[in-house]
């Protein structure tokens, strides 16, 4: 007596085949290109501003070598600790900052590769706003010398000034959107994406190292004389850059 083969398998295969041919038709539209937008106009808008720099930075440093490297951090300690001594009496926050940046003592080889004796240097950062009294300084620190002077713009001066730029920006990129509608037959727009961004695009007051820097500054600063100090210009620029759907 022969069996009959049961149909299940044969009519889940067929079923299968169906759902994942559904499965296709309806995932096909995701996979497709949509069609270009119309009525979209991509544009950008750029504001600039020229601000006085309104912060200093002084550099300071010392050298010292000798035959063992106690004795070079020990001179290099009372080298800094007298400067330190003498910036700390004016300083103040936000005005004429102080602090250490850098200190290293390293060996000095001979012909023979053996350690002949050792070199040391530190360094001594002063800043803030108030470029007068900072200039000032530079005269009275004796155990120092001048590497590095340079000026900028402040935190919170370039935060005002970014904003009021970014602000300014965007007003241009708003009235330009609104000209350039009317431009192509349309009566007004809506924003699609929009992007803001600054930065400082001046060239800062550059800063100069002892090895360059002009001998009668450095030997100004030695004699006693106060540095004299003339901060530059710095220019900020905030660009809008988007598209918009005219209407």
């Amino acid at each position: 007596m022969k069996h009959m083969q049961h149909p299940v398998s044969s009519r889940f295969s067929t079923s299968a085949a169906v759902l994942a041919a559904s499965l296709c038709v309806a995932a096909a539209p995701a996979f497709a290109d949509a069609p270009p937008p119309s009525g979209v106009l991509t544009l950008s808008a750029t504001a600039t501003t020229e601000v006085p720099q309104d912060w200093m930075r002084l550099s300071f440093a010392v050298q010292r070598e000798g035959a063992d490297a106690v004795g070079v951090q020990s001179q290099l300690k009372q080298a800094v600790d007298a400067a330190l001594a003498e910036a700390r009496k004016g300083a103040k926050p936000g005005q004429v900052e102080v602090q250490t940046t850098g200190f290293s003592i390293y060996p000095r080889y001979n012909s023979k590769g053996a350690i002949s004796g050792w070199q040391g240097r530190s360094e001594l950062l002063v800043e803030g706003r108030d470029m007068a009294a900072i200039g000032a300084l530079s005269g009275r620190i004796g155990t120092m010398t001048i590497s590095q002077v340079g000026y900028s713009l402040s935190r919170e001066a370039r935060e005002t000034v970014e904003a009021a730029v970014s602000a300014e920006a965007i007003t241009r990129f708003k009235a330009r959107a609104s000209e350039q509608a009317k431009l192509f037959g349309y009566g007004s727009y809506t924003l699609r994406e929009v992007s803001t961004s600054s930065d400082g695009g001046g060239v800062p007051q550059p800063m100069y190292r002892a090895a360059a820097a002009p001998k009668a500054m450095l030997s100004s600063a030695a004699d006693g004389e106060s540095l004299a100090v003339q901060a530059g210009k710095e220019s900020v620029t905030a660009t809008v850059t988007g598209s918009v759907q005219l209407k």
